[in-house]
């Protein structure tokens, strides 16, 4: 078949499921990935034919996208901080909202070199390893529950040739850490039942219930163990970071307040809301 038929079935499949401008960018990706065609050269080649091979996986990409399974399980990794990063439904898909907690970070100690840093709830191991990337003579220590997840972060650190001190382990097991950190660092659950009906059924179809949802009568439960582990595992200078639940910044700011915290600082993000909240203890 020739690429140009293809993509206009491909468009008439797609279409009163997506936005025209979404399906261009599901295409795109596709063709990049599969094809290593720019869209420059994708307008160019207008007889360019897709081979056998090819084409089964563009067809089934298809079927998988009318199912709305997200574009980034289907070619099986997807873009952050600059990085690549293999996924598939056992971790989130990594968001832009993260890349702002990793760059606040980032910007924060952007002239340290010798860092001890923990991350809780790895996942993809996304900040971790955009960390590490970053600062990359420091120590990092990312946890998860999901042995799953973790071999997809074992992979990615691999992949982009990063170091990373992997631990699974259940956050709310933990009774003590070893060691004092400069950084302690988390994207934990934190969508509460209530809230499942706000967000897009792909997601709800998709992606890991583990990594997204707390109970509505303890909404904050991971925050709160890590924060007690980051009282006593904080250097005098360290920080902790989270990101949060946009409707609970001022719950936030106020448990760590009671627990000893200062400097609590709330950011919002880029769709300005509270989504991102530094605390020290000094």
């Amino acid at each position: 078949m020739k690429l140009q038929h293809f993509k206009k079935k491909f468009f008439k499949e797609l279409s009163g499921i997506f936005p025209e401008t979404e399906i261009q960018s599901f295409f795109n990706l596709l063709i990049k990935f599969r094809l290593n065609l720019t869209r420059i050269e994708v307008a160019l080649q207008t007889e360019f034919v897709i081979n056998e091979n090819d084409l089964n996986f563009l067809q089934n990409a298809e079927l998988e996208l009318k199912k709305q399974v997200p574009i980034q399980y289907i070619i099986g990794e997807t873009e952050f901080y600059g990085i690549t990063f293999k996924v598939n439904n056992s971790v989130l898909i990594p968001r832009p909202e993260t890349e702002e907690l990793v760059n606040w970070i980032v910007s924060d100690y952007q002239n340290e070199t010798a860092l001890k840093i923990l991350d809780f709830g790895t996942g993809s191991g996304c900040i971790a390893i955009s960390l590490a990337k970053f600062f990359p003579k420091a120590q990092i220590y990312a946890v998860d529950v999901s042995s799953e997840a973790l071999e997809i972060a074992k992979t990615n650190a691999i992949n982009n040739n990063v170091n990373i001190n992997f631990v699974e382990a259940n956050i709310l097991d933990i009774e003590i850490l070893e060691e004092k950190y400069d950084i302690i660092v988390s994207n934990p659950p934190y969508v509460r039942e209530l809230e499942k009906e706000l967000m897009h059924q792909n997601v709800l179809d998709n992606e890991p219930h583990l990594a997204l949802f707390v109970k509505d009568e303890n909404p904050l439960i991971f925050y709160n163990k890590i924060a007690d582990l980051a009282i006593h595992n904080l250097t005098k200078t360290g920080s902790l970071y989270f990101e949060i639940n946009q409707y609970l910044g001022a719950k936030m700011t106020d448990l760590l307040k009671k627990k000893g915290f200062k400097n609590c600082i709330l950011k919002k993000d880029f769709y300005d809301v509270d989504r991102m909240i530094k605390a020290t203890l000094a």
